[in-house]
């Protein structure tokens, strides 16, 4: 691997007498961390490859070697996430800040590919809202991905400018900014991030980080949180910055009691992870508390077309009798059904009616005359009925299934059908006689070759 003269020189400077074991460790071979997903348990995954777990989170564990993640029906199920452990720090430092137990309503700022936004997820109860943004257009789908394949339904995707969030001033209780770097951290990963590496690559992030800042702090409520993450070892992008964050904004750094063994180095600004140290990539996290007690946000009213009691009838036997009334139901101009947690409703209202290129909440499906059919979101949900049909397919009918391809459904009765892999839904078919209609929806299908 060479590296910039640059690079070298400054590492030196920040590490001294490390720097030749910090050299050695971004010259070896990546690791490979996922994380479980706790609400779809699948007993003995991984069982064969987990080399150990990762200490700051619960279900974070490091694999032996990396699999062909895009070849596992469990991946496209959402059994789990594959994310850099040191990423999974977040987890850590929310549970030593923030009173998890109460309402929250967070905003991944910068959220893309999504691994974060679903550790987030994780964190986060039925009656907790998570708004994800994404400002890159293309980045969008595989964020929805991620998140749909995860389960929680109170997200909005939302693709804005940072800036244009401003009319959420004081709204959030949880900002996080997984903000774009110049991605020194990943140069292990990622032979390109060496390439485009510059003085004034650095430079250029760390402005850019600073405008992504003074926005996302704006939106944090009296006595919120706001997070501040990079991929990156440089000052530019992490200590300056925090610094002139603190100045800026009515932001007091949280102190963090992190075990000695986890060997993260605490810096002046917030906590350095280094490859020679802790396993991962190289990654700087900071948590800031709000410190004013100025009063909170005004919550709009919601203005949606509210479905017909005789549609709401015909959607209960798709819908989970638990949570069935804890829903509100609508519909949106294009006739897709929205599911809305009722007691979000204002703040629903609330990001509606101020964010303009947003996702419309959870979409489980759309009525054709009184036929319903149920969305892939629906399928990989905690929403869907227990009493749908399902059928379990091997990991050759399960790979077919997401190929679009040909297989049998070993069942007899005509109409919707649930398939899953070890207990976890994949997506929907529909069994009409001898044919099968396969739902998956087209960007989802498993285009790589199967040997």
């Amino acid at each position: 691997m060479t590296l910039p003269e640059n690079f070298i020189k400054n590492m030196k400077e920040q590490l001294g007498g490390d720097a030749e074991s910090f050299f050695k460790a971004i010259d070896g071979e990546a690791s490979v961390s996922v994380r479980l997903n706790p609400k779809k348990e699948v007993s003995g995954i991984f069982s064969e490859n987990i080399d150990k777990h990762v200490p700051w989170t619960q279900n974070g564990f490091y694999l032996k070697q990396k699999p062909v993640f895009a070849l596992d029906p469990l991946f496209y199920s959402g059994a789990y996430q594959v994310q850099d452990a040191t990423a999974m720090f977040l987890e850590f430092a929310l549970k030593a800040t923030v009173d998890l137990k109460r309402p929250l309503r967070v905003l991944d700022m910068c959220a893309a590919p999504g691994a974060t936004s679903t550790l987030l997820a994780s964190l986060l109860k039925p009656n907790d809202l998570l708004v994800v943004n994404e400002v890159i257009k293309s980045r969008l789908t595989v964020l929805k991905e991620n998140l749909l394949k995860w389960g929680f339904p109170n997200v909005i995707v939302t693709n804005q400018d940072p800036e244009t969030f401003s009319d959420l001033e004081g709204f959030f209780d949880i900002v996080l900014v997984d903000a774009p770097s110049s991605a020194e951290g990943v140069f292990k990963k990622d032979p390109n991030a060496i390439n485009s590496w510059s003085e004034q690559n650095i430079q250029m992030c760390a402005t850019r980080q600073k405008r992504i800042l003074s926005a996302a702090g704006l939106l944090v409520a009296p006595r919120g949180h706001l997070i501040y993450t990079t991929n990156a070892y440089n000052s530019e992008e992490n200590s300056k910055n925090v610094k002139w964050l603190t100045r800026t904004l009515d932001f007091v750094q949280a102190e963090l009691d992190v075990p000695a063994e986890w060997n993260i180095e605490k810096v002046d600004g917030g906590y350095q992870f280094y490859p020679h140290k802790t396993q991962g990539e190289g990654f700087f996290f900071s948590i800031f508390n709000q410190m004013s007690f100025e009063e909170g946000f005004n919550v709009s009213r919601l203005k949606l077309n509210a479905l017909r009691k005789s549609q709401v009838a015909l959607l209960a036997p798709w819908i989970n009798s638990e949570v069935f009334e804890d829903f509100s139901y609508f519909a949106k101009t294009d006739g897709v059904v929205i599911a809305l947690y009722t007691k979000l409703q204002n703040d629903y209202a609330t990001v509606f009616n101020t964010i303009v290129k947003r996702s419309s909440g959870f979409e489980i499906g759309i009525f054709k005359g009184s036929d319903f059919i149920p969305s892939h979101g629906l399928a990989l949900s905690p929403l869907v009925s227990d009493s749908i049909t399902k059928v379990e397919l091997n990991v050759e009918d399960a790979i077919s299934f997401l190929r679009k391809e040909n297989f049998e459904v070993d069942t007899v009765e005509n109409g919707w059908v649930l398939v899953c892999h070890k207990g976890l839904a994949l997506g929907w078919v529909k069994k009409i006689g001898d044919r099968i209609n396969n739902y998956l929806p087209a960007e989802w299908r498993l285009k790589m070759d199967v040997e």
